[in-house]
């Protein structure tokens, strides 16, 4: 049999979490050869020279091209330009919204193909010094390896989903050494069922995707901080946890700037036919910005992930509020430039640089206005990263668990949260969709919001079903029945009998009665009934049943008593397609006052 034509089947939870283990593994190498292979571009492109030893939280010493470093970014762009339009556009761009797009509208399916595109096109723009992240690239090429083995082995739609969440946040968690924040990007933003047999998968891939991670990169984290950034325990706390929530609005309004920016950019660029012209004009413009730091500040700055600049920030080592607010508005016009103009990389990176500077300035302004021991630039810049985050993506526990393992620092974790809930609230005053939902809307492609619990799943099918019901046996004419008083042309759901036996359903419009009076068409109830009928007891629970229902493309279910062979005298209800979606509204009716 083709492979294309096999079934699909359900594995059990112990195989799905295996095959997750397998997702872990392949993702954290894939996470090791993807750095490398930004090293070796960017020291090939930069320097001349073959070499993958490369530390992206360190400065770039300036390259002997001089001002021809320009043209690096350009050059790299022509090669990214090439793979996506020849052999995988959907690697364009920041790739989560494509992960996204799989998950709700595509089965969990990516195409193989994918993968090695991202990894090759991302580090070829990363490397060559495009504003962007590499965060997005491993994400997509995680899902897309959960992807492949969840097609290769033809498991359900629900299971190949869950691989696909569990690849994405095994790639961010091999990333930033964040098995924790990986977890929770997962359930955020990935995920459209969190419950054991989901949760489990994912959890199993990003702890191993980490633990590959740490054995070839090491333990440390992300970001070095200096000890004790924020003292929770005194007086004056107050007055910067006030300055942090103000700094959650700022970072509000710059996220949204940032999304705004970033969707207008693409549809710019988007009018232009050529590809080639489109990224060179857009990439020429970074390597001008790039040349023009270097001149103005002794580097670069603002290519490539740029945690090099952030860890100076964190270390105390910029203090110069111009200087940080200039980076911070040459790194939004550079991520904007770079993926709007078709670089492939993500986002994260570049949010985490803008809250960085960002937050870094309001630090400084903040020192001269309130000289205290909790007011400092590194603190600040570090609540900066996560509402930044936090406000760009929707996705508020991930930010603060991040953002935590990255930097290690327990009590900061306060002002963080107060800092992102602030962020995201002001944000969503200002833009409904998140930087990764609002190029999806587009398409028309909508993504939930929230994840409620859909409590009509677990309800008893005797709290769904319609007892408003007709018992009648096949050989009852449908002439007669029509004819008969009371029906006061109601829709009426019949069950059809033969003896004691269920043989059928029947829902019937009695209104026809007016349109057929004085027609007879001689045929019977078991003529005309439904044998696509599903039998469910009093105490089954919806969600086992509505997979029974959707299987067998019934028409009706037919509600029971009692545990043996369910006979007519046994019947106590029936459920529609109509009786499920008012249960359906019913139940998420508490929520549907907000769109929030």
């Amino acid at each position: 049999m083709d492979q294309s034509t096999r079934p699909e089947r359900s594995i059990g939870l112990w195989a799905i979490s295996l095959v997750a283990v397998v997702v872990g593994v392949v993702t954290g190498f894939g996470a090791i050869f993807f750095r490398g292979l930004i090293a070796l571009i960017h020291n090939v492109f930069y320097f001349g020279h073959l070499s993958i030893f490369y530390d992206a939280n360190l400065y770039t010493t300036p390259s002997p091209w001089g001002i021809g470093i320009i043209l690096v970014p350009v050059i790299g762009g022509m090669g990214v330009v090439f793979l996506v339009s020849k052999f995988a556009p959907e690697a364009r761009g920041h790739g989560v919204p494509e992960v996204m797009d799989a998950i709700f509208y595509q089965d969990g399916k990516i195409r193989p193909v994918v993968a090695v595109v991202k990894s090759l096109a991302s580090a070829l723009s990363i490397g060559t010094g495009a504003a962007v992240g590499r965060e997005g690239p491993i994400i997509q090429i995680g899902a897309s390896l959960g992807s492949t083995i969840g097609q290769l082995i033809r498991m359900e739609a629900w299971q190949r989903i869950t691989l696909v969440a569990a690849g994405a946040g095994a790639g961010i968690a091999a990333t930033f050494n964040t098995p924790i924040g990986g977890v929770m990007f997962a359930v955020e933003l990935m995920m459209p069922e969190v419950s054991v047999r989901t949760f489990l998968p994912v959890a199993l891939a990003t702890g191993t995707a980490t633990f590959v991670g740490r054995l070839f990169l090491g333990i440390r984290p992300a970001f070095e901080v200096p000890a004790k950034l924020f003292l929770v325990n005194k007086p004056s706390s107050l007055v910067a946890l006030l300055l942090c929530a103000l700094l959650g609005a700022v970072c509000g309004l710059a996220s949204t700037a940032f999304i705004r920016g970033l969707h207008a950019s693409e549809n710019i660029f988007d009018r232009m036919h050529n590809p080639y012209l489109r990224h060179a004009i857009g990439m020429s413009a970074v390597g001008l910005m790039m040349y023009a730091f270097l001149l103005g500040s002794g580097h670069y700055h603002i290519d490539g992930v740029g945690y090099s600049t952030i860890q100076d920030i964190l270390f105390g080592g910029m203090t110069v509020a111009p200087l940080l607010l200039g980076l911070f508005a040459g790194k939004l016009l550079a991520t904007t430039l770079s993926l709007g103009s078709g670089s492939s990389g993500g986002i994260f990176s570049p949010s985490l640089f803008m809250g960085a500077t960002l937050g870094g300035a309001f630090g400084a302004a903040a020192q001269m206005l309130f000289p205290l021991p909790d007011v400092t630039i590194p603190a600040f810049a570090m609540v900066g990263m996560a509402a930044m985050v936090g406000g760009g993506t929707g996705a508020a526990m991930t930010a603060v668990t991040m953002i935590f393992e990255m930097t290690r620092d327990y009590d900061i974790v306060m002002p963080m949260i107060v800092a992102v809930a602030i962020s995201i609230g002001v944000r969503r005053m200002l833009s409904d969709e998140n930087i990764y939902t609002i190029k999806l809307v587009a398409r028309r492609h909508f993504i939930p919001k929230a994840l409620h619990a859909n409590m009509f799943l677990i309800r008893p099918a005797a709290d769904v079903m319609d007892k408003n019901f007709l018992l009648l046996s096949q050989d009852t004419g449908f002439d007669e029945f029509l004819r008969r008083s009371g029906h006061d042309g109601a829709f009426r759901h019949i069950v059809v009998t033969d003896g004691i036996k269920i043989v059928g359903t029947l829902r019937v419009n009695t209104s026809l009665r007016h349109g057929l009076e004085g027609a007879y068409t001689g045929a019977t109830l078991g003529d005309v009934a439904s044998r696509a009928f599903t039998i469910a007891h009093e105490e089954d629970i919806m969600f086992g049943i509505i997979g029974r229902f959707w299987r067998r493309q019934a028409s009706m279910i037919v509600v029971v008593r009692g545990k043996g062979v369910p006979h007519a005298c046994d019947v106590v209800g029936v459920i529609t397609k109509e009786h499920v979606a008012d249960s359906v509204a019913d139940s998420v009716r508490p929520y549907s006052g907000s769109s929030m």
